[in-house]
């Protein structure tokens, strides 16, 4: 059934209340995500690190919506030297313990768990405990080998990884996160791992290109002004692969990449609308002389994405970096 197009109401460009939280992602004035990583001995003390309640910066419906994509576009070839190197880690013969940094919904777990085999112990961390929550119910509980899979949360507040937090750690693993990360914090989270001697899957990076069909001769000023709103207060944006590349390299780690679009058509177009609101809002807000045209613009998009016309591939790019393992060979 062909869904109706947008109403001008649908059409105008996202503001409060309009468009899910971090569909895009768009931030909220003055707001920069950040790694929260810090130990707590308790969830009583994870609360008081946490602070004050603040609302969610990634709403559960937008983790939801784009979990399919998700999981069709990681790149599986990095699956194979994954599992080389954690077949040899020192140590292996009692589990794996994966640290899944933002875990959000927990999609990372779910779509990575089922592919490796042996008992697994993941770590789930994020801000926000309501995600942590949907994250641990609904964790796979088997390997792909049948073996058990356990988990635990960790909640902080925090914008820095701190030197205990990896202890033990035989992967750490994330999505859409290193984007939205400081070089200072990629660098971190690199040292981090080679101090922990882990590998690290890194997966759906934005890489700054999207290919819209049909096209518009608009949609490379969106992109480019996108591409500006992301790296705006110092984060790294489309930089990020290429400057963890170059840290993880320089803390000693074998480090591959592998492209990862998400490929949206007629059968994605609850994402593609979300997706397009926030990609279209943020580039408005960088550049607001943008407004007057990217509204007819994202009300032409979303009628097209109604009507199953529209096409998009948003690049995104997977890294795996292989830190040379604590005791063990390179």
């Amino acid at each position: 059934m062909t869904k109706p197009t947008a109403t001008r109401q649908e059409a105008q460009i996202p503001r409060q209340g309009q468009v899910i939280p971090g569909a895009g992602p768009a931030l909220r004035p003055g707001e920069r995500p950040t790694i929260r990583l810090r130990e707590t001995g308790t969830d009583a003390d994870a609360d008081a690190a946490a602070g004050p309640e603040e609302p969610p910066r990634y709403a559960p419906e937008w983790l939801q919506l784009r979990e399919g994509a998700d999981a069709a576009a990681r790149a599986p070839e990095l699956l194979d030297p994954l599992r080389i190197r954690l077949a040899n880690l020192p140590g292996r013969a009692g589990g794996l313990t994966v640290h899944d940094l933002g875990c959000g919904t927990g999609s990372m777990g779910r779509w990575l768990a089922p592919r490796l085999d042996g008992p697994q112990h993941w770590v789930l961390h994020d801000r926000d405990p309501y995600l942590l929550h949907f994250a641990a119910v609904s964790s796979p509980r088997s390997a792909a080998d049948g073996s058990r899979v356990s988990v635990e949360t960790r909640r902080g507040d925090v914008a820095r990884l701190t030197p205990d937090a990896l202890v033990g750690a035989s992967l750490v693993t994330a999505s859409a996160l290193l984007d939205v990360l400081t070089p200072e914090e990629v660098d971190t989270l690199a040292a981090a791992c080679a101090g922990a001697g882990c590998p690290a899957l890194l997966t759906l990076t934005v890489a700054g290109r999207v290919d819209l069909s049909p096209g518009d001769p608009l949609d490379a000023e969106i992109t480019e002004a996108f591409n500006a709103h992301q790296r705006r207060t110092g984060l790294l944006g489309p930089d990020a692969v290429t400057a963890a590349r170059e840290a993880f390299a320089a803390h000693g780690a074998t480090v591959q990449v592998r492209p990862s679009p998400w490929r949206l058509d007629a059968a994605d177009s609850d994402l593609t609308a979300q997706w397009l609101r926030g990609w279209v809002g943020a580039a408005v807000e960088q550049r607001p002389e943008l407004a007057a045209p990217a509204e007819k613009y994202l009300a032409a998009r979303l009628a097209a994405c109604g009507a199953g016309e529209l096409r998009v591939t948003v690049h995104h790019s997977d890294l795996l970096a292989l830190a040379r393992p604590r005791g063990g060979a390179s």
